[in-house]
């Protein structure tokens, strides 16, 4: 039987579209909650998750940015302050009741406290950890129940300065080393469930943690006339102003979607603006590997170093070059 134009143009039609990838076909379908959603690298990771078919819960914890987050198309902004538990389960609540299920959760939300270790007080230290470490321990047990029964995904926002610290940088290194931790041991523990884990490791880019920093000190009368590090004191509030020089973090939040998205993500996605934050990375990384090494009855030789090394590019897929 001989087809009208109109079967053959509907036939050509449901052909083209059966043999195009349904690549975005199940974020249409899939829920993912971000946590410090309201600025820098949330915000980033919010817009782009939506205008990829996710549906974001958002969590922030003004009213106006709740407000500014719900006017993303495919976002409710939440209140959600990653210190208060009550706050936390009204979100699991509200995540629950939606009945879309829960594909992926974003810990992002972060704080940075600058100060000398010898001159910090220990309320400024309790709440960098309270936010860092404490947070994503929290937000995540409270929505593993969700994710395991998806066997979705979850990401937190490490930093470099997991990695490499110096002075000043001490409290806030030390909450993101502790976010590395977290993800190995996570990983470990959710994979059994089929629940995949990453790391997304940003360098320098724009945000607001060091005006937010810098408020956060104002309130506080913070001041360091007397201290010992007065003048790295100094040019870290300089550089903190310079801030906004370093680039937009599309790299970022596209790490996060590759993480969130792809069937087999990365457990570290290391993202940097330019080399040479790469090389002190991976050169500290590699340094502390050295010491390790050094000078006790188990040490490896350099050739059996170099063979490991080449064993475990082999194992995450090679070296870039």
């Amino acid at each position: 039987m001989r087809r009208s134009p109109a079967g053959v143009l509907l036939a050509a039609v449901l052909t083209i579209c059966l043999s195009v990838p349904l690549l975005a076909q199940p974020a249409a379908r899939q829920a993912v909650l971000v946590t410090g959603a309201s600025t820098g690298i949330g915000r980033k990771i919010t817009e782009l998750l939506a205008t990829r078919g996710y549906f974001v819960y958002a969590g922030a914890r003004k009213p106006e940015d709740i407000a500014a987050l719900s006017r993303i198309p495919n976002v409710q902004g939440i209140r959600l302050d990653v210190t208060i538990p009550a706050e936390i389960a009204a979100a699991v609540t509200t995540v629950e009741k939606a009945g879309r299920g829960l594909h992926g959760l974003v810990n992002n939300a972060g704080v940075a406290v600058i100060e000398p270790l010898i001159e910090i007080d220990e309320q400024d230290l309790a709440f960098q950890m309270d936010v860092n470490v404490m947070g994503p321990y929290r937000v995540t047990k409270a929505f593993s129940r969700m994710l395991i029964a998806s066997k979705g995904r979850i990401v937190t926002t490490g930093s470099l300065s997991g990695f490499v610290a110096g002075p000043l940088s001490g409290p806030y290194s030390m909450s993101k080393h502790a976010v590395e931790a977290f993800t190995d041991a996570l990983a470990a523990e959710m994979s059994r469930f089929g629940v995949k884990v990453s790391v997304v490791e940003p360098g320098n880019y724009k945000s607001e943690i060091g005006t937010t920093l810098q408020a956060r000190m104002r309130a506080r009368g913070k001041s360091y006339d007397a201290s010992a590090f007065q003048q790295e004191m100094k040019r870290f509030q300089d550089g903190a102003a310079l801030g906004s020089n370093d680039p937009e973090p599309d790299d970022v939040a596209e790490a996060t979607w590759h993480a969130l998205s792809d069937p087999n993500p990365k457990l570290r996605y290391l993202v940097v603006p330019n080399q040479r934050q790469a090389d002190l990375t991976i050169r500290k990384v590699l340094l502390v590997a050295a010491q390790l090494n050094q000078g006790h009855r188990y040490s490896y030789s350099r050739d059996s170093l170099v063979a490991m090394l080449d064993q475990v590019l082999t194992r995450v897929g090679g070296a870039a070059k």
